[in-house]
């Protein structure tokens, strides 16, 4: 968002002029054409959802119809002598149980036509083991495995209701979903049940009862209490399972709304929804709004218009902006073409008051900026050289001093010898001191010049702190400022081991990348506030070291030298030692 801020800022009058106009005249059409729409849908969701309950209930009233039927078969079967004698009386001879099935068949064929006007198959199963069925390509299984169907189960469970339900019937070519209406046959005088009563429809025939009223967009789907769908006019969600259209029938079924709006089928719909208790059944109808509301609104036609409004606003605004800001733009254009060149070149004073006024106003800024550049480029220049020589005078005389004194001591013990390697070491390391700071020497002379330092305090101190050099081969060419290593190993023999007697410091030179890294590592007492290895020292209580140039001051002179990637770094572990990186760009000169 910042990025878009600063790019909108840097636009000149002219396209800001136009931009806030486009957007006024889009974000207003847009507010109507939106406007529109909703009131439309939330006028079409009222009045479909009042029409569509109306259809609901007519469907309602169809399955009602087809379960009074259902209902009729399964009286007239159980108030059959012959059937119930058909289905419990045992084993006789061929002749009583020739007439027994033919009085059965007569009593079958009279029942059946109450469903004449429904394509059933009425099957009915005794404890006999006999079966009997109209349409024996409904049920076309063994009375055992009759007896091992959920809805027989559910149906001995509840043997005075009519059970609905649905099952899959396995066929050559594939399978086929069926309705099932389920009745126990029972006796009513001792109560015991001598048989099933099964009526069975293909679904593609229950379609029959709802499918008049479904459309393009318009669909209806019978969803049982688990969530499947059991039918639809919609063969490919036949058998899916969708547990949030059940929740949303459900909650309708319970708060009795009309209707709501919903994202169910990979659409957006408006769900309407009845609950049939007796068949334990939920009638769903789910219109898609999308393809509802492209056949109640043209919508090609209505973006068509307000584009074409949009437009014609958008070019009577374009081209009195223009004209209103040509003038300015002319000015404004020159002015940049001058800044992309050089501080030389000056604007023509021509055209209107204002403009030759602002002409006249930018040249002399010209003239006051040259003076200002030329004043700024020596101040930087001549800053520069002070910081640097601020930095090279920054000399600690106690190292000169406790070392001369040194010297002294080894003079009047008769070790001339000692002292004069003391006396060389010190040369040495004060020729590197005191020579121009901002030169460079190689890692190798700087390392030579650590070795000398080291010398001179193991002449002073005693050998309680060794110090160890690990120079890769391939980096002993690599120039480094002077005195860049020696402030921290300084800073180690003097502060590192306070608490501990002996220790080591180790001194280490490696190539990462294009960065040279130093490090300068101690198992000494270590310091508190720097386990995260990116603080530097507070330059308030930053103590000098021998060559002046304290931890702060060797991390600013990198800076100052090669820029902010390069510095240094402290992480330390009180009880544990210290670790200084010093970090470099590859110098080979």
């Amino acid at each position: 968002m910042k990025k878009w801020i600063n790019a909108l800022s840097r636009l000149g009058l002219f396209p800001k002029l136009f931009l806030v106009m486009v957007i006024s005249i889009v974000l207003v059409s847009v507010l109507i054409l939106w406007t529109t729409i909703h009131m439309s849908t939330r006028l079409f969701t009222e009045t479909f959802s009042i029409t569509n309950s109306k259809v609901l209930n007519q469907i309602k009233t169809n399955f009602e119809s087809f379960n009074d039927a259902i209902a009729a078969v399964a009286n007239n079967v159980s108030q059959s002598g012959s059937i119930r004698g058909f289905l419990s009386e045992g084993e006789g001879d061929s002749l009583t149980m020739a007439k027994s099935y033919y009085h059965m068949r007569e009593a079958m064929d009279r029942i059946q036509t109450i469903t004449e006007s429904y394509e059933v198959g009425i099957t009915i199963s005794g404890i006999n083991g006999r079966t009997y069925s109209t349409d024996r390509s409904h049920l076309s299984m063994s009375v055992d495995d009759l007896k091992q169907m959920p809805i027989t189960v559910e149906a001995t469970k509840l043997p005075s209701r009519l059970i609905f339900d649905d099952y899959r019937l396995d066929e050559g070519s594939g399978s086929e979903q069926m309705i099932s209406a389920t009745k126990a046959l029972t006796n009513r005088s001792q109560g015991s049940m001598y048989g099933m009563l099964y009526v069975t429809m293909r679904e593609r025939m229950f379609r029959q009862f709802y499918s008049s009223f479904t459309s393009r967009g318009n669909d209806v789907v019978i969803l049982n209490e688990n969530g499947e769908i059991v039918s639809s006019n919609r063969e490919d969600w036949i058998g899916t399972r969708q547990l949030e259209l059940l929740s949303y029938a459900r909650q309708m079924s319970n708060d009795n709304s009309k209707g709501v709006n919903a994202h169910v089928m990979d659409q957006d719909s408006v769900v309407l929804s009845e609950y049939l208790p007796i068949y334990r059944f939920y009638i769903v109808n789910v219109v898609d709004k999308e393809q509802a509301m492209g056949q109640l609104l043209d919508m090609k036609t209505i973006v068509l218009i307000c584009t074409a409004i949009v437009a014609g606003a958008l070019v009577l605004v374009f081209l009195i902006t223009n004209q209103i800001t040509k003038s300015l733009r002319r000015l404004v254009k020159q002015m940049s073409n001058i800044t992309k060149s050089d501080l030389d070149n000056y604007i023509p004073v021509s055209g209107s008051y204002e403009s030759r006024q602002l002409s006249h106003a930018y040249n002399y800024m010209l003239d006051e900026l040259h003076d200002y550049v030329d004043q700024l480029v020596l101040t930087q220049r001549e800053q520069r050289n002070a910081e640097l020589a601020a930095l090279q005078s920054q000399i600690n005389p106690h190292f000169l001093y406790n070392t001369l004194a040194s010297v002294k001591v080894l003079v009047q013990q008769g070790n001339k010898d000692r002292a004069a390697e003391t006396i060389n070491a010190l040369i040495s390391l004060l020729q590197n001191t005191i020579s121009d700071v901002s030169e460079t020497v190689t890692v190798e002379q700087e390392v030579e010049n650590l070795k000398n330092y080291v010398f001179i305090n193991h002449v002073r101190y005693g050998g309680r702190i060794k110090a160890a050099f690990y120079i890769s081969p391939d980096c002993t060419h690599y120039h480094v400022p002077k005195l860049v290593i020696q402030p921290f190993i300084e800073n180690a023999f003097f502060h590192a081991f306070i608490k501990k007697d002996t220790g080591t410091i180790h001194v280490m030179v490696s190539r990462a990348g294009e960065s040279l890294i130093c490090e300068i590592m101690d198992n000494g007492d270590g310091i508190e506030g720097f386990s995260m290895g990116e603080s530097l020292p507070n330059p308030k209580n930053n103590r000098q070291l021998f060559s002046g140039i304290g931890i702060r001051n060797v991390h600013d002179r990198i800076q100052l030298l090669y820029g902010t990637p390069y510095g240094v770094t402290i992480m330390s572990t009180p009880g544990e030692g210290t670790r200084v990186t010093v970090t470099l760009p590859l110098i080979t000169q």
